[in-house]
C-alpha cells in the first residue's frame, strides 16, 4: 500500500489506473480491498487527509432550502450531531454530517448496525415508489460477508417479544479491532492492515467526471489539492463512493459533455433524497429502569471467541405495517443523564466554567464511586495497557454485564449518573422525487457549485411515528410491562408539533432501478448508459428501511466488488 498526497505530484500530472474509487469512507475502502490484485492498479481518491481538519471540512458546505430551518430543529441538530464530528458546524452543514478524511463517516458514527427486513425490498401498495430490483434472499450472502468486515456476529439473541403488532428487533455495534473501547473507525483499521496493491491519494478533491466523445464511457476524473495542484486520473473503471450528497453533486456538476450532468438524462440524479425520521415517544421513571433495561437493554453474544454487543428494541411486524398503512418503524430505549452528573460537574470545575461551585463540588463528592470507575476505564483505554488484558476484561464484562459495557461505550468511558429511560421511535422515509439535491448558485473554493438540499418530510412519516408510539404503548401494556408517560404530541395526536431532524443517513439520490426513467443506476450499480461508471453507497437505495444503513451499504459494496472483479477479469 502506498499513501501519497496530491501536493507531492507535479501540477497537471496524468495518473493511470485500472480502477479509480472516489471516496475513502467505509464503502470505498471495502471495494478497494476486495478489488486489489497483484498486477492491478487500484487508486483510492480521498478529498481529505488521514484525519479531519478545518480546511477540508469547509468543503462540506451545503445550502439548505427544505426542512431543518426552524429554531427548534437547529437546536436539536446541534445537540444531536454536535458531539459526533470534530469539525461539524450547523452553519456549514445545515443538512447531513460528512467527514472528509480517511475512514469517512466512521469518524462520527456510533457503530450501530442492523440488516434490512424482507419487506423493505418489496413493492408496497401503500408506499409510493417502493420496491427494489433485488430481494433480500439475493443480498443475504453479502450481508454475512459485510458482517465480517464490520466485526459483527451473524447470530443474534433470541426474539422474546411478539405482541400487538410489535416484535423483537436487534441492533448490533461494530467493535473496533484496534481500540478495544471504541466502535470501528475504518481509517485506523485500514492503516493497521496495510493492504497491498492499493494506492491512496489524499488531499485530492474531485471537480469533474469526464466522459468520452460519444458519452458511452467514463474516461477520467479531474482532481485538485487544497493548495491548488491539479491532476487528471484516467482509468478503465470509476466508482463513486463519496456519500449520498457528494455522489449526486459530482454527477450534476460534471457538465463539460452533458449539460444536465452525468447520468441525468431523465432528471433523476439527486431526487428521492431520504433519511430516517425519529421522535421521542415517552419516558419511564427510574424505578422501572431495572426491569426494562434487563429486557430492552444490551445483550452480549459470543461468536468466534469474541463478545458482540446487541441492543434490543421493538419493530412493527409486516402485518401491522400493512394493516395500519404505515412505513417500517421501530422503537428503541436510551438512558437519561442526571442534571447533577458528577463527570459533568468535575469538567466544569476543572475548566473554571462552573456557575455554581458549591453545587458542583457536592455533585463530585456524591459521585465519587462514578469517578473511581471512570479512572478504571481510562486505564483500560491507555495505549500502555496490554491488548491481551484489555480483551480479557472487555469480553468478560460483556458476558457479565452488557448494559454496563454499553454505558461505557456511549459515555466514552466516563460513567454517568442516570435518572430515567426514554423510548424513541424511528422510521423509514417514503421515496419522494420532490425531496432532492440540486446545485446551488454558490460555489466552493474550486469553483464547483455546492449542493442545494431540499429535504421534505411527508404526512406518511408523521403518521408512522404516531401509530408506532401508540402501538408500542399498547403492546407493552398487553405484555404486562411498564408503559411510558407519553409525550404530549402523542397523547394529543399533534404530529405537527414534532421536531424532526435528519439522522445523518443520507440515502436515495442515485437510486437503483431497472428503468432509467426512475433510477440512476442499474441492478449492478452501473450508471445507466455509461459502461464503466458505477455508484456505491446509500445513494443507490430505492427505499431506506428503518435500520441504520451501514451494514446494508457494505453488503451492496461487496456485491459490487464481485461484479467489478468479473468485469476487470474479462478485460
Amino acid at each position: 500500500m502506498r499513501i501519497v498526497r496530491l501536493s507531492e505530484f507535479d501540477d497537471n500530472s496524468t495518473i493511470m489506473a485500472d480502477m479509480v474509487i472516489v471516496g475513502a469512507g467505509p464503502v470505498g475502502l471495502t471495494i478497494a480491498e476486495h478489488c486489489c490484485r497483484q498486477g492491478r492498479r487500484v487508486i483510492l481518491v480521498e478529498s481529505g487527509l488521514e484525519t479531519e481538519n478545518p480546511e477540508h471540512s469547509a468543503l462540506n458546505e451545503v445550502e439548505n432550502v427544505g426542512e431543518l430551518q426552524q429554531e427548534a430543529q437547529i437546536r436539536k441538530r446541534v445537540e444531536f450531531h454536535g458531539s459526533q464530528a470534530k469539525f461539524w458546524s450547523p452553519n456549514v452543514q445545515p443538512f447531513g454530517v460528512r467527514c472528509r478524511a480517511l475512514g469517512g463517516s466512521t469518524h462520527a458514527w456510533a457503530g450501530k448496525s442492523a440488516p434490512f427486513d424482507a419487506l423493505d425490498f418489496q413493492a408496497r401498495s401503500w408506499v409510493p415508489h417502493s420496491g427494489w430490483p433485488v430481494d433480500r434472499e439475493h443480498i443475504v450472502p453479502y450481508l454475512h460477508r459485510a458482517m465480517k468486515v464490520l466485526n459483527l456476529s451473524p447470530k443474534a439473541p433470541p426474539e422474546c417479544f411478539d405482541t400487538g403488532g410489535l416484535r423483537s428487533f436487534y441492533w448490533q455495534f461494530a467493535r473496533s479491532r484496534v481500540d478495544r473501547l471504541d466502535v470501528m473507525r475504518f481509517g485506523p483499521e485500514f492503516l493497521g492492515r496495510q493492504p497491498a496493491d492499493i494506492d491512496v491519494l489524499l488531499d485530492a478533491t474531485v471537480t469533474n467526471i469526464g466522459l468520452n466523445s460519444d458519452v458511452s464511457r467514463f474516461s477520467h476524473i479531474d482532481v485538485v489539492s487544497i493548495g491548488g495542484k491539479h491532476a487528471r486520473i484516467e482509468a478503465e473503471i470509476c466508482v463513486l463512493a463519496a456519500g449520498g450528497i457528494e455522489n449526486a453533486r459530482l454527477l450534476l456538476a460534471s457538465t463539460e459533455v452533458l449539460s444536465k450532468g452525468v447520468g441525468n438524462h431523465n432528471d433523476v440524479v439527486g431526487r428521492y433524497l431520504m433519511d430516517h425520521v425519529e421522535a421521542r415517544v415517552g419516558r419511564f421513571p427510574t424505578d422501572q429502569m431495572a426491569r426494562l433495561t434487563k429486557l430492552f437493554g444490551f445483550y452480549g453474544v459470543h461468536h468466534e471467541k469474541r463478545a458482540h454487543m446487541f441492543a434490543h428494541g421493538l419493530a412493527l411486524t409486516d402485518g401491522a405495517q400493512e394493516r395500519e398503512q404505515v412505513l417500517n418503524a421501530a422503537v428503541f430505549f436510551s438512558t437519561e443523564r442526571a442534571p447533577d452528573d458528577p463527570w459533568v460537574a468535575l469538567k466544569k470545575l476543572l475548566r473554571s466554567r462552573s456557575d455554581d461551585i458549591g453545587r458542583d463540588i457536592l455533585s463530585v463528592a456524591a459521585g465519587s464511586g462514578f469517578i473511581a470507575r471512570g479512572i478504571g476505564m481510562k486505564i483500560l483505554s491507555d495505549r500502555r495497557t496490554p491488548k491481551v488484558f484489555k480483551d480479557l476484561v472487555v469480553n468478560a464484562a460483556i458476558a457479565l454485564s452488557p448494559n454496563l459495557v454499553a454505558d461505557e461505550f456511549q459515555s466514552q468511558g466516563l460513567p454517568r449518573k442516570l435518572t430515567g429511560l426514554r423510548m424513541e421511535a424511528i422510521c423509514e422515509q417514503a421515496p419522494n422525487p420532490a425531496s432532492r439535491i440540486s446545485l446551488s448558485d454558490r460555489k466552493d473554493k474550486f469553483g464547483v457549485p455546492i449542493a442545494k438540499i431540499d429535504w421534505r418530510i411527508g404526512d406518511l412519516e408523521r403518521k408512522t411515528l404516531l401509530r408506532t408510539a401508540e402501538l408500542s404503548h399498547q403492546a407493552l401494556a398487553q405484555a404486562g410491562l411498564a408503559t411510558p408517560s407519553l409525550e404530549s404530541w402523542v397523547t394529543e395526536r399533534r404530529t405537527q408539533d414534532l421536531v424532526i431532524i435528519d439522522m445523518a443517513h443520507t440515502l436515495g439520490t442515485t437510486r437503483m432501478s431497472t428503468n432509467p426513467r426512475t433510477g440512476v443506476v442499474d441492478v449492478n450499480c452501473k450508471v445507466h448508459g455509461i459502461n464503466n461508471l458505477y455508484v456505491a453507497g446509500g445513494s443507490v437505495f430505492p427505499t431506506s428501511g428503518h435500520a441504520n444503513p451501514t451494514l446494508m451499504i457494505l453488503s451492496l459494496a461487496i456485491r459490487l466488488a464481485d461484479h467489478l472483479n468479473l468485469e476487470l477479469a474479462r478485460g
